[in-house]
């Protein structure tokens, strides 16, 4: 069967059902789950559908997902175990006396909650959410920038937020991120928090990204940084062949947790 006809098939039934596993696209269609898989990556970068967890559903199943960042509570429901494996993942890089950023969003909140209660060292973030969480390790020092609150992800940005991270330089930074993409790189939602991670990526002796699998092949509205301007990704699963190939090619490693 031609990939043509694959993805009107596909198309027609995410329009019937509203959300469909890649397992039952795979017996329907006759092909491997891996070819359903790179099917579906395709049609979401044409705008045909929204890959999720195990499968694929219309635009209007998934709240968040037409070009706006869904409510803190709902991405917080969704793949928390991935989430938290990233978390733990990302927490076993950072040794003691270390000064690391970590930044904003659902996943970069988990790095927090994996630091070891008896961490002593500086962690650096916009996020209030992170700050409040490593608040409660006794011999950590946080450190919060200025700048304009957004709440929900009750996040910090603008001016004097890049001017605080410009300032400072870190060991080691973890960024959140909307979507990962071979070809379009590190991308996110928020124009004026990008240029936050911007800031930071310049500073940051090393800098990893963070992302669980349902963000592969996925492209937000504004663009964060290249492959060659990270350190790598730190994922719940591989990513296709792609994506890996971009990403170290640019001199970039994935690690799975």
């Amino acid at each position: 069967m031609l990939p043509t006809e694959r993805h009107r098939r596909i198309s027609t039934a995410v329009e019937r059902s509203g959300t469909i596993s890649t397992e039952e696209l795979a017996e329907r269609l006759a092909v491997s789950a891996e070819t359903v898989r790179r099917d579906l990556a395709q049609m979401e970068r044409q705008g045909l559908l929204v890959r999720v967890r195990g499968g694929a559903a219309t635009s209007a199943a998934v709240p968040g997902l037409s070009g706006e960042e869904a409510p803190f509570t709902e991405r917080s429901a969704s793949s928390p175990r991935a989430k938290t494996a990233i978390g733990r993942a990302a927490a076993e890089l950072i040794r003691p006396g270390m000064t690391v950023v970590i930044d904003v969003g659902t996943t970069a909140l988990q790095v927090a909650r994996a630091l070891p209660y008896e961490f002593r060292g500086t962690v650096v973030s916009p996020s209030l959410l992170v700050a409040a969480e490593i608040s409660t390790r006794p011999h950590a020092e946080v450190l919060i920038p200025g700048g304009r609150l957004r709440s929900g992800d009750q996040v910090l940005s603008g001016a004097l937020t890049v001017e605080f991270f410009t300032g400072l330089y870190a060991d080691l930074a973890f960024l959140g991120s909307g979507g990962i993409d071979a070809t379009a790189g590190v991308t996110d939602f928020h124009h004026e928090e990008n240029a936050t991670k911007r800031a930071i990526l310049a500073r940051a002796a090393l800098c990893y990204v963070l992302a669980d699998g349902d963000k592969y092949g996925r492209v937000a509205p504004h663009r964060v940084c290249g492959f060659a301007d990270c350190a790598g990704l730190i994922a719940d699963r591989a990513p296709d062949a792609a994506l890996v190939e971009a990403v170290e090619s640019a001199g970039g490693v994935v690690i799975t947790a």
